[in-house]
């Protein structure tokens, strides 16, 4: 759905209606009634509108969605209002998701470097934890950016590519940043699809998700397990497949989980012994979405 409310603003300052766009541009009165139900206009019209409002296009709607949650964090990220849901979510899952996987940032320094783009390092932090944690942010703009769309391979080697990007891992020739391994690797000692089946296991993981109908919260940690178990890249598995949680949990209107980095032993535990116990993996992101319903709760945001 569309608001044209940006619209209406413009038309307002200089004495117009909607109405008036017919006589004034020749716009169909079936266009108008598309606006008034806020449905999606033609580009070519938006374009001719912006022209006589001597505007852009962008700056006369706005996409809204029934999605609560995604719908606040949309507006926030463009207001760039601080210490609401958008700030939290940024800075409690970039910390936790990276620190997980071995950063030595502190909470503290991760808010710093979001809130002011800049940090009092101190000694023994890796360049790379600081460029990662950055990078993350990006990340999750991007989720917000292409919640609603459907998942896709595309999707996920973008992510990859905007968290490893500029890492010391980038400069290396046979390390594929935002493309699948070109290496065969193991996590926790257990082998991982090989180069060569990942993208037929990949097409298949996306294909069968997508292809499900009334996704639940069950359904997402399914997807996220059997990402990690394909671990399709040469690193950031851990981070990329919790950023798709984070995507498809915002898709379909549930509410998100944010796995603490306290909580990483039994997450690990959860992953390692997916295939025979399902409840403990489940159990952990279930934790995580009381995570998440705590930032709620504080925001008095009701989801």
């Amino acid at each position: 759905m569309y608001s044209y409310k940006l619209l209406e603003n413009k038309l307002n300052e200089i004495g117009l209606t909607k109405s008036d766009l017919t006589t004034q541009l020749g716009i169909s009165s079936r266009t108008i009634a598309k606006i008034s139900k806020g449905e999606k206009i033609a580009n070519n019209v938006l374009v001719k509108i912006a022209d006589f409002l001597h505007c852009n296009p962008n700056d006369l709607f706005r996409e809204v969605c029934d999605n609560h949650i995604l719908q606040i964090l949309r507006e926030e990220k463009e207001a760039k209002i601080s210490g609401g849901l958008y700030h939290e979510l940024q800075v409690r899952m970039t910390y936790n998701s990276n620190h997980i996987e071995g950063s030595k940032l502190t909470e503290d320094q991760t808010r710093l470097i979001f809130e002011t783009r800049t940090i009092d390092v101190g000694d023994g932090i890796p360049v790379d934890d600081i460029i990662e944690t950055s990078n993350h942010f990006r990340a999750i703009d991007y989720v917000i950016d292409k919640a609603l769309e459907p998942l896709s391979e595309n999707i996920i080697k973008h992510l990859h590519l905007l968290l490893k990007q500029g890492t010391k891992a980038s400069s290396l020739d046979w390390f594929a940043v935002g493309d699948y391994k070109k290496r065969a690797n193991t996590v926790g000692g257990k082998e991982t699809c090989k180069p060569s089946e990942v993208h037929n296991a990949m097409d298949k993981l996306v294909t069968n998700f997508n292809s499900k109908s009334d996704i639940t919260i069950d359904d997402i940690i399914e997807l996220h397990a059997d990402f990690e178990y394909i671990h399709p890249f040469q690193d950031g598995n851990g981070r990329v497949g919790r950023l798709i949680a984070l995507k498809e949990c915002l898709r379909f209107n549930i509410i998100p989980f944010i796995i603490e980095d306290s909580k990483k032993s039994f997450y690990y535990r959860g992953l390692a012994n997916w295939n025979q116990e399902k409840g403990w993996l489940r159990d952990t992101c279930l934790d995580g979405q009381d995570t998440f319903k705590r930032i709620l709760n504080v925001l008095d945001i009701h989801a």
